[in-house]
């Protein structure tokens, strides 16, 4: 028994020995001023962040940089944060998340424009060609128009924020230094959209937020990424006021139709993150079943009747005539928003297509049958919902 403990102390040291042995071959890491890295925060203190850079190193940020609006920590001990090299002290690998004012010196400010590291500036009003930005140390820089935002900003509205820039020129020991929130911003887009690259998938669903509306479509930014939700893909009903149902800032699921990355053009759907009312259409309206619908649409080969929201129905025109009359456009006997007692003749399931007739009445049961089977073959249009019009069939007749 002795003798078995003997021999694991004995393989329990030659592992010790082993691990400092592959310990003191690690070399030591090392960085260029400006090098970005991703690092993971092993203990935080009441001053400093400290951060794992592998290979037994350690590098430290100043907590402050992590304090949110109410003065509290933003980040938390086993959390990933990127960050820039500064310089080393005393040993110590000094990094940053940002330049910013009264946390930095003169020097600094030098290493981030060389190194395209971003500085934290305040835009403290709007000059001749742009703004004036306070930066580190009291120094001021000019941020031009074009290069504040992604798009054209209101002066108002950016006067007094704290942004981050990157220094595009420096000269004069400082005197002259020229700033881009544009660079900043697009650098972030890049990143996010590296990120939804992995992420999104064609058919996949995904939330984002309404940038804007057009009388085309709306479009939606998903992370760093913008694309066009078309008129045709907000809903199962026909849309003619894109803004009577989507509002800009307002967060919706779609599912991603088209992405060429490559190009950045990006489609996505709404209608299709929704349920497809035509699901189960065959139970809610069985062949030879009878409902009522509204006209919402006329063509000179009938009228589209809506039978419930993004389902609509064909009652062809030979239909329409009294006592099997013939008549030369359907506005002839009925009008759009009227409502209709019809009766399912035929479903479509696969093309989203069905027939009506009158409920109760005989129509052209030869031509019925030959549109309908043009309809199903696409070469017909299909009506979709559109606002329905108050309508009386009485007037027309009086006409």
């Amino acid at each position: 028994m002795r003798e078995d403990e003997e021999v694991r102390d004995e393989m329990e040291e030659e592992k010790s020995f082993a691990e400092l042995l592959r310990e003191s071959e690690v070399k030591p890491v090392r960085f260029s001023p400006g090098q970005k890295v991703k690092a993971r925060i092993v203990n935080i203190s009441s001053e400093w962040v400290f951060i794992d850079l592998g290979a037994k190193s350690e590098g430290y940020l100043e907590a402050k940089e992590f304090l949110n609006d109410e003065g509290e920590l933003s980040v938390r001990e086993g959390e990933v944060i990127e960050a820039y090299y500064l310089s080393a002290e005393e040993g110590q690998m000094r990094f940053t998340t940002r330049i910013s004012g009264g946390d930095a010196a003169r020097y600094h400010l030098e290493e981030a424009w060389q190194n395209k590291i971003p500085v934290e500036g305040l835009v403290e009003k709007e000059i001749k060609g742009g703004f004036e930005i306070r930066i580190a140390g009291g120094l001021r820089g000019f941020c031009p128009f074009s290069q504040m935002g992604l798009q054209r900003e209101n002066p108002k509205e950016v006067t007094g924020r704290h942004l981050n820039f990157l220094i595009t020129q420096y000269g004069e020991k400082g005197r002259n230094i020229v700033l881009s929130n544009r660079a900043v911003m697009e650098e972030e887009r890049r990143r996010q959209k590296e990120e939804q690259r992995s992420r999104i998938l064609e058919g996949a669903r995904v939330t984002g937020t309404i940038s804007s509306i057009r009388d085309f479509g709306a479009f939606v930014t998903i992370g760093g990424i913008e694309g066009l939700i078309p008129i045709s893909e907000i809903g199962w009903e026909r849309t003619e006021e894109i803004g009577s149902v989507l509002q800009v800032g307002q967060e919706v699921e779609v599912v991603a139709m088209k992405l060429d990355w490559e190009n950045d053009r990006f489609s996505f759907s709404l209608k299709r993150a929704l349920p497809d009312p035509w699901e189960g259409v065959e139970k809610a309206f069985p062949v030879g079943s009878q409902h009522s619908g509204t006209v919402v649409r006329l063509t000179n080969f009938g009228a589209f009747v809506s039978l419930a929201p993004g389902v609509d129905g064909l009652l062809h025109i030979s239909k329409l005539g009294s006592g099997g009359k013939k008549i030369r456009h359907p506005q002839d006997v009925v009008a759009r928003g009227a409502v209709l007692a019809v009766k399912i003749e035929a479903i479509d399931r696969e093309n989203k297509r069905i027939s009506l007739s009158p409920a109760g009445g005989e129509g052209d049961e030869e031509q019925g049958a030959e549109d309908f089977s043009n309809y199903s073959k696409g070469r017909a249009p299909m009506g979709t919902l559109a606002d329905l019009l108050q309508a009386k069939l009485e007037e027309k007749r009086k006409k």
